[in-house]
């Protein structure tokens, strides 16, 4: 009973509530960068590390309006010092799903399809840029 309760507790906090919408702001983003990366990598249009780039790129500046305008609205810190610090968080999310895509396609490494980075995309670097977002970004 008690550890309904303090479930119950959980699901009204303000953590809870980011977290659902980073999610959901969190796919759309994912989604957006997927969008743009598949095309390029499938059909190789480009290297996989430039449909990377250009995902990013995209991804970065519409995961920064969803976030600072809905996922953690109200947090905190001030826009000069959100938008500084949130492009260093997704400088960080660059840099992740960069060695994602190096190790899991690129000839030397795995050598694995186009396809295999989006795994820990989805999955991996989500969770790092949602804690990294709650604690420094919108803090």
């Amino acid at each position: 009973m008690a550890a309904l309760s303090k479930l119950d507790d959980w699901r009204r906090s303000e953590v809870f509530g980011q977290l659902v919408r980073f999610a959901i702001a969190g796919g759309i983003t994912t989604a957006i960068y997927t969008v743009v990366y598949s095309p390029l990598a499938k059909y190789r249009i480009t290297s996989e590390q430039v449909a990377n780039l250009a995902g990013y790129l995209v991804a970065m500046v519409s995961g920064y309006l969803i976030h600072s305008r809905w996922s953690f609205r109200g947090h905190g810190a001030d826009a000069g010092q959100t938008t500084k610090r949130f492009f260093a968080v997704s400088l960080v999310s660059y840099g992740a799903n960069t060695l994602w895509v190096w190790l899991l396609t690129d000839d030397a490494m795995l050598a694995g399809p186009w396809w295999w980075p989006l795994v820990p995309v989805l999955f991996v670097t989500p969770l790092v840029t949602f804690m990294l977002n709650r604690l420094w970004v919108f803090a």
